[in-house]
């Protein structure tokens, strides 16, 4: 609990007494590797028809961005399975995200090229590197086919263009808190301005069906340690539905924002609900809203989007409407 207060006391001398919920936007259901022994996508078939990889519509995207920032959420990420898309097909919906956003985005959709790079450039403020766990042995063994030399390489071309850098870390994965300090070099090494820390969520069919999540104290630690050594870091807390209950603790420990709730589908719930009264537990004013949508005429907001082509305005349309239609049902 002191290096808990310190660190709440550093976030407070760094940052407004604020917060808010970070969606995150997948693009899609598959992954060309599929080996991530945590991640539910090695469970799935093997197989792949190159013509039918699952990925969602670009009016579905572009429905949750809408509504994501009607709603005040920030964007954590523009994210997917690796090489779900093509470079051109991606470049092409990312420059509609950030329009439709109205701001530069994070990407983590694995290893980019310098050129790759180079092109996105205009649209996003940063990459992500899906890095899991910061130790080498325990991330050879639950990351197989990701190995972090070439997410080291895009941060080195990321940071020789004036672009961001961040990671996501999953706790529970076998690493400790010894491992603290590989983290803290990896950081100063490759300037990273945002961490993600994540807490396992067991997987039925991964290697990790019976372990348990690491505990709230663990994830807080881990937050604050990195708050005391990087005080102007940006820090994500990432919960599940079971978790809500961490989240002023985790704010506590200096963490920026929330992320990993399923705000759509849980929208307007008790763990919504519980999320918004967490915040204020902790002290913080909690931007946005995961509890009330908003009185506007949608499909008039949706008609400014003047740089979408009708056709795609109006698929957007559907898919707004099919989300308020979820999100408006009773679920207290």
């Amino acid at each position: 609990m002191d290096i808990i207060e310190k660190a709440n006391n550093i976030y407070l001398d760094n940052f407004p007494n604020k917060t808010c919920f970070e969606r995150a936007i997948f693009f899609s259901w598959y992954c060309s590797i599929r080996d991530c022994t945590f991640c539910y996508m090695s469970t799935q078939n093997k197989q792949f028809n190159p013509d039918k990889i699952p990925r969602r519509t670009t009016e579905s995207i572009l429905a949750e961005v809408f509504l994501s920032k009607k709603l005040g959420w920030d964007l954590g990420f523009f994210s997917g399975g690796i090489n779900a898309y093509t470079n051109k097909e991606f470049l092409d919906v990312v420059k509609k995200v950030n329009y439709v956003y109205n701001d530069k985005i994070w990407v983590n959709v694995g290893p980019l090229s310098k050129k790759e790079l180079i092109s996105l450039k205009p649209y996003i403020k940063g990459v992500v590197g899906s890095i899991e766990t910061i130790n080498p042995k325990i991330h050879s063994k639950v990351c197989p086919s990701k190995p972090m030399k070439p997410y080291e390489k895009m941060y080195v071309d990321s940071l020789s263009l004036n672009l961001k850098t961040s990671l996501t870390i999953i706790l529970g994965l076998g690493e400790t808190i010894n491992d603290f300090n590989l983290l803290k070099e990896f950081i100063k090494k490759y300037k990273i301005s945002k961490v993600h820390f994540y807490g396992l969520n067991p997987h039925k069919g991964t290697l990790f069906e019976n372990s348990l999540p690491p505990s709230m104290e663990y994830q807080a630690e881990w937050i604050a340690r990195t708050r005391l050594e990087f005080p102007k870091i940006d820090i994500q807390l990432g919960i599940w539905l079971d978790r809500v209950d961490r989240v002023s603790l985790l704010l506590n420990s200096g963490a920026n924002s929330i992320s990993k709730f399923p705000a759509t589908s849980k929208f307007g719930s008790k763990e919504a609900y519980e999320i918004e009264r967490q915040a204020k537990l902790a002290g913080r004013e909690f931007q946005g809203t995961l509890t009330k949508l908003p009185d506007i005429d949608w499909d008039k907001e949706v008609d400014k989007l003047t740089e979408l082509d009708k056709d795609l305005r109006e698929r957007i349309k559907i898919k707004l409407h099919q989300y308020i239609k979820t999100m408006a049902k009773k679920k207290v």
